[in-house]
């Protein structure tokens, strides 16, 4: 019992884009303008840290490109990316995560998240004898991987070389993880905010989020978004 009341708090790693207008979810134009997907891109982004900013954790790091802005909310640290493919800043992310506790690293692309959906298999009680945590997407790729004793290494070995935005993402991984001889939790399937039937799906999903608002206040007539 005193192991388990002494296990360390996570450490919760974003890695996202500053939301600039042409830099950001480019899939979605058209049928939405470069602003507009800017701005649906910020507030999925409000609503993830928001929603992780809930979830006990010891550290709350924003591996980010580009500068924070207002939508950055308190108790935050922010690190900037390294360079190179999605893998190797996916990898690069788990770096400066402490190797003494878990951490988990989730987009900004599922504005949907809900703090019981990390809560829960991170407490320390689920967590015993879990290697790592993965969160498959529904486009075949993934949104969460959490490693019980991250290490730069290890996350390299993961990541680097896997192909990323592909429908076999999420499976390479997972082999991958298998391969470790890792011990894997399973965390709910999520849609990521690709494409604008996404953006639908995903704000009727969470209709009182930040996301979900809006796309409201975008109007897109609902033949233009699918």
């Amino acid at each position: 019992m005193r192991a388990v009341l002494a296990a360390p708090p996570p450490t919760l790693l974003v890695i996202a884009k500053a939301p600039v207008p042409g830099r950001v979810k480019t899939r979605l134009t058209p049928p939405y303008s470069p602003e507009q997907a800017a701005a649906l891109a910020e507030a999925a982004l409000a609503d993830t840290l928001r929603t992780l900013s809930a979830v006990p954790a010891g550290r709350r790091l924003l591996v980010l490109d580009g500068e924070p802005g207002g939508w950055l909310p308190p108790g935050w640290e922010v690190v900037p990316q390294c360079g190179g493919g999605l893998d190797e800043r996916l990898a690069a992310a788990f770096a400066h995560a402490a190797p003494d506790a878990p951490a988990l690293l989730v987009g900004m692309d599922t504005p949907q998240l809900t703090g019981p959906m990390l809560a829960e298999p991170l407490s320390s009680v689920r967590r015993k004898g879990v290697d790592a945590w993965y969160g498959a997407a529904a486009d075949g790729g993934f949104w969460a991987l959490g490693l019980a004793r991250p290490s730069a290494a290890l996350a390299r070995r993961l990541l680097v070389g896997v192909p990323m935005s592909t429908p076999g993402t999420g499976a390479a991984l997972l082999d991958r993880l298998t391969d470790e001889g890792l011990t894997v939790s399973h965390l709910p399937a999520l849609t990521d905010v690709d494409t604008a039937r996404e953006v639908q799906q995903v704000a009727a999903l969470a209709p009182g989020g930040r996301f979900a608002a809006q796309v409201r206040s975008l109007r897109l007539s609902p033949e233009v978004a699918g």
